[in-house]
């Protein structure tokens, strides 16, 4: 049976985001917006929030254990404060978590210390090609063993933190599977392009990357011989995905819903109009069964079973919900919807993006 109260440790960690993502991320959100940049000093903060660290064991330095449903509830926490800032501040994940499940012991021992010390420590992912015909399960990036080497070939977007991370996780074909391998930054044959140009998470720097004959020692696939389950994997992106588009929707309906309040049209708050009122009402729904789903494929995740199709559905269903309730807060504001003087055109830009951020993400 699914329990819907969170433990006191739960508890206490989602107080404590909220109250950084309230005073610090949102007083910030605007600015990092137009100038492309976030403060140091706000990811620092946020670090020694230690959501990372508390997903590692203390056999690494670590303390805590993995789990997802506390993840999603402090990725939305995040979201909702700002995006760019909740994805950079997780990036770190996109390494942590796969070590976790598939890491060999001399992986994990090698690598996962750093990310229980107290500075921030990048390091990031590379999923995304570019090609329309993308299939996660089918990549055009090669991994070609050749005796106690892989060699890899192809190309990879919206690789966050790629210019600053010491390690980028390269997911490729190995003989028709999806693998992982990881890939040291300045290793030869790897090149980091300039900064991608986005429509929405502007404060979060994302590169493209090309893989030229670059060379890894065998012992840096991920797993070693036995090698990882994509799948799996991926379930824990769309979950944290799902979390962070029912963050910024939850953001964009409460603001809205303010405003709707104090709005008066003819002798009368916005929010008694019956049109506004419904929207309103249908932009909650949606919220919260998105945030249901995304509870349901957790659970299922940090039971061990297979959450594949709760997972899926979660993508499917919070691609959409985002850009329906961030339309509408867009709507009900008016014309000043699309002034930027209200956050709500910013969260639409943002949540037009979750479509493509496969793998940008995970909890």
């Amino acid at each position: 049976m699914i329990s819907f109260s969170l433990t006191e440790e739960q508890q206490m960690l989602i107080d404590a985001v909220h109250r950084y993502a309230e005073r610090e991320l949102r007083k910030s959100m605007r600015d990092a917006d137009e100038s492309g940049n976030l403060p140091p000093e706000l990811i620092a903060s946020g670090w020694e929030l230690g959501l990372i660290p508390s997903s590692i064991p203390e056999t690494y330095g670590g303390f805590g254990e993995h789990s997802a449903v506390t993840g999603a509830l402090y990725t939305e926490e995040l979201a909702w404060g700002d995006l760019s800032a909740a994805m950079n501040l997780l990036t770190p994940n996109l390494l942590v978590i796969p070590l976790l499940e598939y890491g060999t012991d001399t992986q994990k021992e090698s690598l996962l210390p750093q990310f229980c010390d107290m500075e921030f420590v990048p390091a990031t992912a590379a999923l995304l090609e570019p090609h329309i015909t993308f299939d996660p399960h089918n990549l055009r990036t090669i991994a070609e063993k050749q005796g106690d080497t892989y060699i890899l070939n192809g190309q990879k977007v919206y690789v966050p933190l790629a210019a600053d991370a010491t390690h980028i996780l390269v997911y490729a074909n190995d003989g028709g599977t999806t693998q992982a391998f990881i890939v040291e930054n300045g290793t030869t044959g790897l090149t980091i392009g300039e900064r991608e140009k986005n429509m929405g998470i502007k404060a979060l720097p994302t590169h493209k990357i090309s893989l030229e004959n670059c060379a890894v020692p065998a012992e840096n696939k991920l797993g070693g011989e036995n090698g990882i389950n994509f799948t799996r994997l991926l379930n824990y992106s769309h979950v944290a995905l799902g979390a962070m588009a029912v963050g910024i929707a939850k953001a964009s309906y409460e603001y809205a819903r303010e405003y709707a309040k104090e709005r008066e049209a003819f002798g009368e708050p916005i929010a008694s109009r019956q049109a506004i009122a419904f929207m309103l009402a249908e932009m909650a729904i949606d919220i919260d069964a998105a945030r249901l789903m995304v509870w349901e494929a957790a659970w299922k995740l940090d039971r061990g079973e297979d959450a594949t199709t709760e997972a899926a559905l979660v993508k499917k269903f919070t691609d959409e919900m985002v850009m329906t309730v961030t339309d509408g807060g867009v709507q009900v504001l008016g014309g000043h919807g699309y002034i930027r003087e209200h956050p709500v055109e910013l969260w639409f830009r943002n949540g037009r993006g979750f479509a493509t951020f496969t793998g940008m993400a995970m909890v």
